[in-house]
């Protein structure tokens, strides 16, 4: 296994997700080597995306009218030009999947069938039997990549640092999952491809694998990359609260289908929220349940008037996640809260899916395009993974493959201590509690100067990455000082017109706050202390 990862490769595609795998078997048939740290279809959120994914293909509805209210969810963040060119690839994304052997659902006259989730004017999410479209897109995927002779799949493997010289990417730092005593691998490169997923576990309630610590965030920012909008977190506000972590996920098409939301008194509490009640904005809708929670009042989900005994056959696996805790959800309410689950902030990348750094591209929710703003679109996210793996494969394609790299020399960081899990478990808390649903500054300021001492001591190196990457999170947050979208700052309610542009930020900068703001509490103690 060694010999074969030290062998130079022109292209490494780190992750082993819908992103990642779509975009090597884009290359193929040049050479590539997707690392995955979990096997095949088990580290990826794409296995667990219970929605599906958003395309006009349905008749009267269109690529400009999927792009509106992409921009509309946005909150004035959304770069237009991007989110038209992604509704416009669609059709041509889905047919790759269906030539792939992705079985989407079909209506009887045989074309796609189309449902309908928040926020889109029109119905427009093709699925695989109701909830299994993440499920059924990773199998086929993962059946295709097996089968491609020119994509070498190196699984057990996590990668910890990227590898530059004069600010060119030459490669990846790789070490043993499981195995802080193992020594570090580095594999030559001319093209580097981070598609290692979001940052949903960093936060100690999510729907994400606990693979999305945000590595390919904290990998990226650490080697000087461009990072964008990482203040923006999304909730989905319906995680089934049955004590699993990750929280098993209440598809937003429940909704579509006509449950609702209510509190333990039977009441709909989004009536009074927006005028689309359950259907509104995922920012909204994850606020109103926050709000009932708190206030002591609980919320449920409620598919017994709109499903009832055809809960099974529509929607398997939240009927089995359900029944697993002892629910049967054709009877009973669901328990839920918001949990984090999708971040639309990342890496800053181009049309192209190229960062700031040359030889690294990003692709799929490591990335930041532009294309969700503020908050994103149900269901754009694994459009937006497959248009861009598509997209970064097409560019990489279009270089001639050169001759061999030299290796590069190893990081001079090479100890690794064991990961605490006392700190981890803190860490995640702290995300939670001060840069969750509703944050406030003088919580931000706690947070970013936590997880700044993390990074700066901490000698595990899996820690100090997610210490990075909720660093950037936490002072990106405290520096927005308005509401807009997924971001809510209860010290600053509203959202200010000046401010509708997009974050870019670096290490260095939320370094630097973290200093500022360090300096500031040191002030503060020893004028009280005076």
């Amino acid at each position: 296994m060694l010999d074969d990862l030290t062998r130079n490769t022109d292209v490494v595609i780190v992750g082993g997700g819908l992103a990642g795998l779509f975009c090597a078997l884009k290359l193929a048939p040049r050479p590539v080597t997707v690392i995955s740290a979990a096997p095949l279809g088990q580290g990826a959120s794409t296995a667990w995306a219970q929605g599906g994914i958003a395309a006009a293909v349905a008749e009267g509805d269109s690529a400009e009218a999927h792009a509106a209210d992409t921009v509309a969810v946005g909150a004035g963040l959304v770069d237009e030009t991007i989110a038209l060119g992604l509704a416009r690839e669609a059709g041509a994304r889905i047919h790759d999947l269906l030539h792939y052997g992705v079985p989407f659902d079909r209506d009887l006259e045989g074309k796609l069938a189309v449902g309908r989730e928040a926020a889109h004017s029109a119905r427009r999410i093709v699925h695989v039997r109701g909830d299994m479209a993440g499920k059924a897109i990773m199998s086929a995927l993962i059946e295709a990549v097996r089968s491609t002779p020119s994509i070498r799949v190196i699984e057990g493997f996590a990668a910890e640092a990227l590898l530059t010289e004069d600010g060119v990417v030459e490669g990846i730092q790789l070490r043993k999952v499981g195995d802080a005593t193992a020594k570090p691998v580095t594999v030559a490169s001319r093209a580097v491809v981070l598609a290692t997923g979001g940052i949903g576990h960093l936060y100690a309630v999510t729907t994400n694998p606990a693979e999305a610590s945000g590595l390919g965030l904290a990998l990226a920012a650490r080697a000087g990359a461009v990072i964008a909008d990482p203040e923006f977190v999304q909730f989905h506000p319906t995680a089934i609260m049955v004590g699993r972590d990750p929280a098993p996920l209440a598809t937003e098409a429940l909704r579509g289908e006509g449950a609702t939301l209510i509190n333990d008194k039977g009441e709909r509490f989004m009536l009074a929220r927006h005028s689309l009640a359950e259907l509104a904005p995922r920012d909204i809708v994850a606020r109103g349940v926050f709000a009932e929670i708190e206030a002591g009042r609980g919320a449920f989900l409620d598919a017994r008037q709109a499903l009832g005994a055809h809960f099974c056959e529509k929607f398997p696996t939240v009927y089995a996640s359900c029944m697993a805790a002892g629910i049967d959800p054709a009877k009973q309410p669901i328990p839920v809260a918001p949990a984090a689950h999708y971040h639309m902030g990342g890496i800053s990348v181009d049309a192209r899916g190229r960062t700031s750094l040359k030889g690294l591209w990003a692709g799929g929710e490591v990335s930041s395009t532009g294309a969700h703003g503020a908050n994103r679109l149900a269901s754009n996210s694994l459009l937006e993974a497959v248009v861009y793996a598509a997209r970064i494969a097409e560019d990489i394609g279009g270089s001639p493959i050169a001759a061999p790299v030299r290796l590069p020399a190893t990081s001079t960081d090479q100890q690794d201590c064991a990961m605490s899990a006392l700190e981890e478990k803190s860490l995640r808390a702290t995300m939670t509690s001060h840069v969750g649903v509703v944050r406030h500054g003088d919580r931000l300021a706690e947070a970013v100067r936590a997880f700044a001492a993390i990074e700066r001591d901490t000698g595990n190196i899996a820690l100090r990455n997610m210490a990075t990457t909720a660093l950037l999170v936490a002072a990106s947050a405290w520096a927005r000082r308005e509401s807009r979208g997924a971001h809510y700052r209860i010290d600053y309610p509203t959202e200010k017109p000046a401010l509708a542009h997009r974050t870019m930020t670096t290490l260095v900068a939320a370094r630097e706050i973290a200093a500022s703001l360090s300096e500031r509490a040191t002030a503060r103690t020893v004028e009280h202390a005076s």
